[in-house]
Formats: C-alpha cells, structure tokens, sequence
C-alpha cells in the first residue's frame, strides 16, 4: 500500500476512531449520564420540534387556502398558525367535555354493575351446575363480600398514605419540570412555523459549508423524504381514525347499544396506533356491555368485526392508502418492534421510520443494480408493485 497523503490521512482518521471507541468503553457509564443530562436539557426544544412537525401539516393547508391576504401577505403565516392551534385545542377540549361526563357517568353504573353482573354469574352457574353437589357447593364460596373489598382497600390506601405523603412533593416537581418543559417546547415550535423558511435556509447553508455538495443534495433529499412519508401517515392516520370512530358511534346508536359515544371517541383514539390500536377498543367496548348485558357484548363484538372490514378494505386504502410506501408484512414488522421498544410512541413512529429506510434501500438497491445494466429488469422482479406505486406518488406530487 502506498503511504501517500491520503492514505496517511484515513490511517490517522482509524487510529483516532479506535482510541474514541476504546475511551467510550471504558467509560460508558459516564457516557450515559452526560447523555441523560444533555437529553434533559435539550428535551424541551425537541419536544417543540415535535409540537411544530405536527402543527405543520394542517397549518400548511390552512395557509394555502388562505387567499384572502394574498399570496405574500405578512398576516397569512399568524393567521394560518392562531387557526391551527384554535382547532387542535378546540378539537381536545370538545372531546374532553364531551367524554369526561360519559366517564364519569361509566365508572357510576360499574360500581352498581359489577355486583349484580357477578351475582348473575353465580346464579347462572347455580342453575346449570345444580344437579352436581360438589360444584354447587363451589360455586356458593365463591360469594364476594364487598363491604368487606371497600374496607380492605381502604385499609390499604390508609397504610399507603405516608408513603403518598412522601412522594407528593417529587410529584409536584415533575409536574412543574412537565409544564415548563411544554410551555418551553409550544414557544419554540411557534418559532420554528413563524420562521420555519428562513431556518431551513440557514441549516442548507450550514450544511454547504462544512460537506461536499454531494453529500449536501443526499441529506436534502433524505430529508424532504422523511417530512413527507411522515406528514402523509399522519394526516392519514388521523382521517381514518376520526372516519372509523364516527362508524361505531352512529352503528352503535342506531342498534341502540350502550356507551355509543364513548366507544366511539375511544376506537378513535385508539385506532391512530395501526394493526392493533382498535383491539384495545374492542376489549374495553365487550368489557363495558359484558356489565350490562351479555348478548349486548356478542353484538357488540361482530359488529367491530363487521365495520373492521368495512373500513379496512374499503375506506382505509382510499384514505391512507399506500401512503407512507410500505408493504403490509414490513408495516406488522415495524409496529412489532417499535412497541417492543418503545411502547405506543414506537408503534406510530417505526412505520414511517421505516418506509423511509425501506425507500432508501430499494433506491440504493435499484442504483447499483443499474450501474451493472440490469436496474429496469431487477427493479421489476424484486420491487414489483411497490416501485410502480411510488412512481405514480411520484408523478402526482
């Protein structure tokens, strides 16, 4: 090997790498507090930066049906944005006013409920098991002495209470630590809309500075790729869930089965996590009429399955469609993983995380595979439809 300038560089550039790595492993408990700490400070700016990536997107579309200050009108942009914030926080607060009543509501005919739904369990099982002695005798222990359930549980709550009292104030820290953090974060993501242009000028300059052009174009492109698979599963995901909760409260209206709204606002919010978000509304839905009636909770549940194909093959890919790029066995995958590792926030971040990194791939794939003059016949066999998919996106955007 020749010892030229270059050469030197890259063996002084790995010798450099190799003593970080070895430093960083000798003190990798160190390395994870600075982290912690740095993540600490800089978690209200990335929790603005959240805030602005998601108030973006309907601003965006309020701001360019926003005709009536003209196109560079100065008061389009606080216009565009006092609307946003005015519908998200409308939207919150109507279905908290909306839902808490229900809860509350709820959680008082449980309390009458749950007695008398065991009491008919038991009489159930009385009359059906009654010609076997042994079992009715079983059957009759299994009374449940809720006087004596409140009591126990009081006792509990009056032995927990000092622990309780001890805790209140690292409690009340958090909260105050959660409420700056957010009203920081809110101040920084409306700075980042009211000038998010002139910033995406300057990071471009930035980067023009310090890399190559290429690698600056590369970074640009990722980037704008990232934005868009994002913001389309997004909007997406919110249309249809919005679309499948306002089915189930209409069809369980209309059947005349209890706690139509509140199932119905709870599949909504529950469907925004894919695959497996509306199941958890299905449970807590076949919990609630289980309390009331049973046969209400079997309706109940194949009218879920009914309004689940309904919206799944019907209205989900006009809706969402092929939206963020990603084959269903990738996008099982992705919610897969990302609730393993890190819970709901995972399961709606890995699939447009991961129809980026799938996009990037199949580029990179098809790239080198037409440098070796078989990129249109390859991309055909191995991408099939997907390639086809993205060109029409392409075309349309």
């Amino acid at each position: 090997m020749e010892l030229n300038s270059d050469t030197i560089k890259k063996i002084r550039g790995l010798i450099v790498f190799t003593v970080v790595v070895v430093v960083a492993g000798f003190n990798y408990r160190r390395l994870v507090d600075v982290a912690a700490g740095l993540m600490h400070i800089a978690w209200p700016f990335i929790l603005g930066a959240a805030i602005a990536f998601i108030l973006n997107v309907p601003m965006r579309n309020i701001e360019r049906h926003l005709t009536v200050f003209g196109e560079s009108g100065r008061l389009r942009r606080p216009v565009s944005l006092v609307v946003t914030i005015l519908l998200v926080t409308g939207g919150l607060f109507l279905v908290i006013f909306v839902v808490a009543p229900q809860l509350v509501k709820t959680f008082l005919n449980l309390q009458s409920s749950i007695p008398v739904f065991f009491a008919g369990v038991r009489d159930e099982a009385e009359r059906i098991f009654a010609s076997n002695p042994q079992i009715l005798e079983y059957m009759n222990q299994m009374e449940v002495d809720w006087q004596e359930v409140f009591q126990n549980m009081a006792a509990f709550l009056k032995s927990g209470a000092g622990t309780m009292l001890n805790t209140t104030f690292s409690a009340a820290v958090s909260i105050v630590s959660g409420v700056s953090s957010f009203l920081i974060g809110f101040i920084f993501a409306i700075y980042i809309l009211m000038q998010k242009e002139t910033l995406g000028r300057q990071m471009k300059k930035v980067l023009e500075a310090f890399l190559p052009e290429p690698a600056v174009g590369r970074i640009l492109d990722i980037t704008a790729l990232t934005e868009r698979t994002f913001s389309n599963f997004l909007t997406g995901q919110c249309v249809e869930a919005v679309i499948l909760g306002t089915m189930f409260f209409v069809a369980l209206t209309v059947i005349r089965l209890p706690y139509a709204l509140l199932i119905g606002v709870l599949i909504a919010f529950t469907a925004l996590i894919p695959i497996f978000g509306a199941f958890v509304g299905l449970a807590v839905g076949v919990f609630l009429m289980l309390m009331v009636n049973s046969m209400d909770a079997l309706v109940f549940t194949i009218t879920f399955f009914v309004l689940q194909q309904i919206e799944g093959n019907l209205i989900y890919p006009y809706v969402v469609g092929n939206s963020v790029g990603l084959p269903s066995i990738w996008v099982l995958v992705a919610v897969t993983v990302g609730g393993s590792m890190m819970g709901i926030v995972g399961m709606l971040i890995f699939i447009p995380l991961c129809s980026v990194l799938y996009a990037l791939l199949r580029d990179g794939v098809n790239a080198r595979l037409g440098r070796k003059g078989r990129g249109a016949a390859v991309c055909e066999t191995v991408c099939g439809p997907v390639c086809e998919e993205d060109a029409d996106q392409g075309h349309q955007e």
